[in-house]
């Protein structure tokens, strides 16, 4: 009786171990999950999670311009990630995925910074506010 093996298939190139992760988008209903190599470029995830978002058409629509946004590590949430560096650099594996700020004109004709009409807060209060409600609610 003659045994067959099949032996897996190698992608030579994509060296490295593969990563489950979590992409949040602001306003979404939850999280989107994916597989990447722990060497592949920000820019990558990014344009990989628009294109799963777009897929499964979630709301609200936010393009697929990479350019117009900044990955962000959720539990830090500082500081985006430079789009640049590799994924698993930053050793966490739930993200959080903004539209970068609008360069709008804050200043008016005389030098004075107008005040903002904006009353919503910045994704920065939301997502401090979201951390702090799953941190006292254990």
């Amino acid at each position: 009786m003659m045994l067959m093996y099949r032996q897996k298939k190698t992608v030579k190139g994509r060296g490295g171990n593969r990563l489950l992760i979590s992409v949040t988008f602001p306003g979404s209903t939850g999280p989107i999950r994916f597989v990447v190599c722990e060497e592949q470029l920000v820019v990558g995830v990014i344009q990989t999670a628009l294109k799963y978002y777009a897929r499964e058409g979630r709301l609200p629509v936010f393009g697929s311009d990479i350019n117009g946004f900044v990955l962000y590590c959720a539990p830090a949430g500082t500081e985006g990630l430079s789009p640049w560096e590799t994924i698993g650099s930053s050793g966490v594996r739930c993200f959080m995925l903004c539209k970068k700020p609008q360069a709008n004109d804050a200043t008016t004709n005389d030098g004075k910074q107008k005040i903002s009409q904006k009353g919503n807060g910045s994704w920065k209060a939301w997502l401090n506010k979201s951390l702090r409600f799953k941190i006292s609610s254990h």
